[in-house]
Formats: structure tokens, C-alpha cells, sequence
């Protein structure tokens, strides 16, 4: 066990982007409307979103003069999530206009502007977005970052279900995003009661897998990075399940049949209810 590290990914922005664009330029017309495991998103709707994130980052990022002002004025996390969902339902259904070949061109002018944006950022200053689903009312810009990184992969991920593409489930790709993920533990189980020096550790498996383990100190989680055999419940699943769980992709009983517990499993239970997108 040794503390987490931070997670660097400005660098992957590009090649994944390039990887979307290769993707969807090789989609047929019937794959653009296929159903995905997003609700009620089918294929183009998922890429529209992936480009609104873009322009939503360039224009409240990259022109600082341009501010979002929610209405009714956020006061709870539920608040936020109500707003994002409104922005992301609003945008979706006017971007059923646009052909799926003008998506592409736009996607491949702003994902070169968001990879260049993030490579500029210094990644230990404030970040203008914090990481709320893991607690957090400020974060660093390499959190903010490697979030939007996972929002990235996981989307394009769900296209690639959709119609049969092969997965990006490659170390390269997946281990930033599960790494990335299992940041929000102390703050999922932040409810959860245990004696200090209790130990939760959690294991996934394949090659994009690792270890993490939450210790219980001064009243507090805090995550390590490596699992102790010491712990009062190890958590396994695979890497598959690991992103599906964190992105709402399983239901809860799917989730269920798919990790295992040993030890004390109502004290390692709560990562059944883990998400890592505002939700």
C-alpha cells in the first residue's frame, strides 16, 4: 500500500480522439441509430453530447468571458445534476438537425482545440470545474483533466458496444479511467462506519485492472493505492464490470451478480451504488 498518485492524461486526449474520428467515419447509417446502453441515447445522440462537451469546455474555458448562468441558482449536488441533465437534454435534442457528417467535422476541429487546452493547463492549479462525484468543492487541474478523460472514453466506449467495434480496453486506455474512478471511494463510503485501522480492499481484474484499499484513519477514508491482506473485506470485480458499475451502464442487481465479496460484505456493499458521472 502506498498513498495515490495523481493521474496524468493530458497527453491521451489526441489518440483517443483520433480513435473516435476513425470510428465514426467508418459507421454505416444504421449504426448511427442504434440503440446504446446511455437511456433513451442512441449512437448519434452520444456524439453529439461528446461534442457538446467540447464546446462547453472551449467556451467556458478557453473565453473566460463566458459564463453559464443556471437558472433556478444551484444550491445541492442534486441542483447541479438537475442542471447539467437540463444542458445535456437541451443540446441533444436540437442536435438531431445536424447530420452525422457535419458531427464529425466539428468533433474534428474541437477535439484538437480540447487536447491542445489541456496540455496548456498547469495540472497542480486550481481547476475551474471541481470533481463533485468525488466530493471534492475544489480540485486540481489534473483531476478535472483525467475526469473528462474518463467522460471521453467511457462514451466513446458505449458507441463502440453499440455497434460492434472493437473495445478500447487496453491498458493504455482503461487504466486512467478505472484509476481515475476508484477516486471517488472515500467519498462513497463516506457513510460507512468502521473502527480505525480498518481496511477495505478493492480488485480488479484483467489487464487494465489494479488494487486500491481504503483505510479508515481518524474517522476518514483514505485511499492507498495496492490491496492489504490484512483487510476486514476484499471487493473483486472485473475490469469490464468496474467501468459499467461506475457509469451507470449495470443495474444494481447486474452489479451484484458480477462482484464478489469476501469477508465483511456489508462493509464493502456500498461500491454497488458507486458512480463516477454526475448522476
Amino acid at each position: 500500500m502506498k498513498p495515490v498518485e495523481p493521474i496524468f492524461v493530458a497527453e491521451l486526449f489526441l489518440p483517443l480522439h483520433d480513435e473516435l474520428l476513425s470510428l465514426l467515419r467508418g459507421l454505416t447509417a444504421d449504426d448511427w441509430l442504434k440503440p446504446t446502453i446511455a437511456p433513451g441515447w442512441i449512437v448519434k445522440d452520444i456524439v453529439a453530447h461528446l461534442l457538446d462537451t467540447d464546446i462547453r469546455r472551449l467556451s467556458m474555458q478557453g473565453d473566460k468571458r463566458f459564463q453559464i448562468q443556471p437558472d433556478p441558482p444551484i444550491k445541492s449536488y442534486r441542483d447541479l445534476v438537475d442542471f447539467l441533465n437540463r444542458l445535456n437534454a437541451d443540446w441533444v435534442k436540437a442536435a438531431k438537425r445536424i447530420s452525422p457528417q457535419l458531427l464529425i467535422d466539428f468533433l474534428a476541429v474541437t477535439g484538437t482545440q480540447v487536447s491542445d487546452l489541456f496540455k496548456s493547463r498547469d495540472p497542480f492549479a486550481p481547476a475551474p470545474i471541481s470533481v463533485a462525484w468525488a466530493g471534492e468543492e475544489q480540485s486540481f487541474n489534473w483531476f478535472d483533466i483525467a475526469r473528462e478523460y474518463t467522460e471521453k472514453w467511457h462514451h466513446q466506449q458505449q458507441i463502440r458496444d453499440a455497434v460492434g467495434a472493437a473495445d478500447l480496453m487496453s491498458r493504455k486506455w482503461l487504466f486512467p479511467v478505472l484509476d481515475t474512478f476508484l477516486r471517488g471511494l472515500p467519498h462513497t463510503y463516506r457513510h460507512v462506519a468502521a473502527d480505525d485501522g480498518t481496511l477495505i480492499a478493492f480488485i480488479v481484474s484483467g489487464e487494465a485492472g489494479g488494487e486500491w484499499t481504503l483505510s479508515r484513519e481518524s474517522g476518514l477514508w483514505r485511499l492507498y493505492a495496492g490491496a492489504s491482506h490484512e483487510a476486514a473485506c476484499s471487493v473483486k470485480m472485473s475490469q469490464d464490470t468496474a467501468w459499467r458499475l461506475m457509469t451507470r451502464g449495470l443495474s444494481s442487481e447486474e452489479a451484484a451478480a458480477r462482484v464478489t465479496f469476501s469477508g465483511n460484505r456489508d462493509l464493502g456493499a456500498s461500491i454497488l451504488g458507486m458512480l463516477a458521472v454526475m448522476a
